[in-house]
């Protein structure tokens, strides 16, 4: 499973979230929402310390990453988080492996 990170989403989660260098963000999965890999959960967002970090990657200082506990949910696929300029927002972008 690999993890991709734009530096626009950065920027913006860097802007939303007040991060700085040294602060970690999790990926972790939440019950409900809408998916397109898994029906019934989505994906949620949260300043965290890594515990068993499954994938992670650094970007301007920031640590992003996925804990293990929810490695189940990508089941073969990649993520690759973008920037939407036109809505202002991040989104999720899933891959196969």
């Amino acid at each position: 499973m690999k993890l991709e990170i734009s530096s626009e989403a950065v920027e913006w989660y860097k802007d939303e979230m007040e991060l700085d260098k040294g602060d970690t963000v999790r990926f972790f999965v939440r019950y409900g929402g809408n998916s397109t890999i898994q029906k019934g959960f989505s994906l949620g967002v949260m300043t965290e310390e890594p515990i068993e970090p499954f994938t992670d990657i650094e970007v301007d200082g920031i640590t992003f990453y996925i804990e293990e506990k929810d490695a189940w949910y990508f089941d073969e696929y990649d993520l690759n988080v973008q920037y939407n300029n036109v809505y202002d927002e991040v989104e999720f972008d899933y891959k196969e492996s």
